[in-house]
């Protein structure tokens, strides 16, 4: 199979992490480089002692690297303000090149795979939200597919040992972009994120709690819906689940519901309990939050790669 290559900005967790799971996982991609600006990172040591091209002096060095040329996708796992510079710098090499962003700045479309991979899997620049994105965002766009949905809230719980320098320093990101993806590609009218570091130890595997508001609809419909998500969900992402039962609470005009900024609301509150277990490939599996964003960004690259034209 004529597999595509790939390259890593990023040694950090994320960055080791995804290379990993190419490294055992690719089916259609080939892990060819990573590149950090650390040269004593444990990522760009463990790239070396494992084949891949390493450079420590970020995208500069990347482009002088001997396999620069045949590159055809790169995953940027780095922050916000520095994916907008790296995409300029790339983007001047290479135009056509394929960027996964998995920082919250958002050049490209919102990709998440089980809800709109396939209307952008010819982008060239795609952003993988947040990690309570990817894992909030398919219920409500499951909830979506039965009623209409005007209010989603979520909130994700993480440990405060998953939640490494980019996240802390992109917290404000992380809320604006989670919030205004439940509403562009979840189906919300309005949507909040809230983001909790906790710092329990031992940590805390992934929670996130999905709360919606929606017009009066089938309970069992939107059970189903929830359910086959889920499925979905695990196909990628096999630590994906349902901590419990799906909650419903009927709102009628005599009884209504007043929510911020919007009025009065009358119709079904639905509440979702999730919980996201790693894959433990380098990260621990507490660390849901930070696999669910590699699962995602690799299974989107394997999609758009198979998609592509062979050579």
């Amino acid at each position: 199979m004529n597999k595509k290559k790939a390259a890593i900005i990023g040694s950090g967790n994320i960055g080791t992490d995804l290379m990993i799971k190419i490294l055992r996982h690719g089916q259609h991609l080939e892990m060819a480089a990573m590149v950090g600006i650390d040269p004593a990172s444990d990522g760009l040591a463990r790239a070396a002692r494992m084949g891949v091209a390493t450079t420590h002096e970020g995208v500069a060095g990347l482009s002088c690297l001997p396999v620069f040329d045949e590159i055809d996708f790169v995953f940027d796992a780095t922050s916000a303000s520095a994916h907008l510079k790296n995409e300029v710098f790339l983007r001047g090499l290479k135009p056509n090149l394929r960027i996964i962003d998995l920082t919250p700045a958002a050049i490209g479309p919102y990709c998440v795979p089980v809800v709109n991979l396939d209307r952008h899997i010819n982008e060239q620049n795609v952003n993988m939200v947040t990690c309570g994105g990817q894992a909030t965002i398919p219920m409500v766009a499951a909830i979506s597919r039965v009623a209409k949905v005007h209010y989603a809230e979520i909130v994700a719980s993480i440990s405060s040992r998953s939640a490494g320098p980019g996240t802390r320093d992109n917290i404000d990101e992380f809320t604006e972009t989670t919030s205004r993806a439940l509403e562009v590609v979840g189906g919300a009218a309005k949507g909040k994120a809230i983001i909790i570091l906790n710092p329990a130890e031992p940590p805390l595997i992934m929670r996130d709690t999905v709360l919606v508001l929606s017009e009066a609809a089938d309970e069992n419909a939107v059970r189903a819906s929830i359910e086959a998500q889920v499925q979905a969900v695990q196909s990628y992402v096999p630590g994906y689940r349902l901590k419990q039962q799906v909650q419903f609470e009927q709102f009628d005009a005599d009884n209504p519901l007043f929510i911020p900024g919007m009025g009065h609301f009358s119709g079904l509150k639905t509440s979702v309990f999730l919980e996201v277990e790693g894959a433990a490939h380098y990260l621990p599996a507490y660390a849901g939050n930070l696999d669910i964003m590699t699962s995602a960004a690799l299974a989107t690259a394997e999609r758009m790669a198979q998609s592509m034209p062979t050579a």
